[in-house]
């Protein structure tokens, strides 16, 4: 029985090398169907953010909307109806933006 396993431990290892080549081939796969799709979203996300002005309706993250009455560095304040608050938020928690022109047509 001792030789048996003495046999199998010496066998040759010239096997397919597939199985060590296979995670380099998944990372360009990986690329292209998870980071590539949210890097452009983010890029979508901060251009978006880049051409907001006063007068345009937005919506938080969390769900407010509102039209924006002045803009700062890094918070936008906006006017909320139907009691006309007004809420000053941060710019990153703009979730999306509908331009004045776009709601009059």
């Amino acid at each position: 029985m001792a030789t048996s396993l003495a046999i199998w431990a010496a066998a040759p290892a010239g096997g397919s090398s597939l199985p060590m080549l296979l995670p380099l081939l998944l990372i360009p796969v990986l690329y292209l169907v998870m980071i590539r799709p949210q890097q452009k979203r983010q890029k979508q996300w901060q251009d978006m953010l880049q051409k907001i002005k006063t007068g345009d309706r937005v919506t938080t993250a969390g769900g407010i909307r509102g039209t924006i009455l002045s803009i700062k560095d890094d918070a936008i304040v906006i006017r909320v109806a139907p009691d006309n608050l007004k809420l000053e938020v941060a710019k990153n928690a703009i979730a999306s933006v509908t331009t004045q022109e776009s709601s009059n047509d």
